[in-house]
């Protein structure tokens, strides 16, 4: 299990645009991959749940992969949120 934090850059949090992003990043893998924002965690492959989330500017992602390739998807994803968010 790899596990890590990301504190959102972004002022307008994680919207539509990146969410989608997210989305299509996670689901690139075979892990399973959780992100738990204010205490809620959801798949981080879908990307209605990552809206719902409502993570906003200053507030901390933290996600949780396990699986086959998480090391793989670990590294791609902490690109993704330094690039994105």
């Amino acid at each position: 299990m790899v596990e890590f934090s990301y504190v959102i850059k972004d002022e307008l949090g994680i919207h539509a645009r990146p969410a989608g992003l997210l989305a299509k990043t996670a689901a690139g893998f075979k892990s399973s991959i959780n992100l738990s924002v204010g205490g809620e965690t959801v798949d981080a492959k879908r990307l209605i749940s990552i809206m719902k989330l409502g993570a906003q500017h200053g507030q901390t992602a933290a996600f949780t992969i396990e699986g086959d390739d998480e090391a793989a998807a670990a590294e791609a994803l902490k690109t993704f949120m330094n690039e994105n968010l």
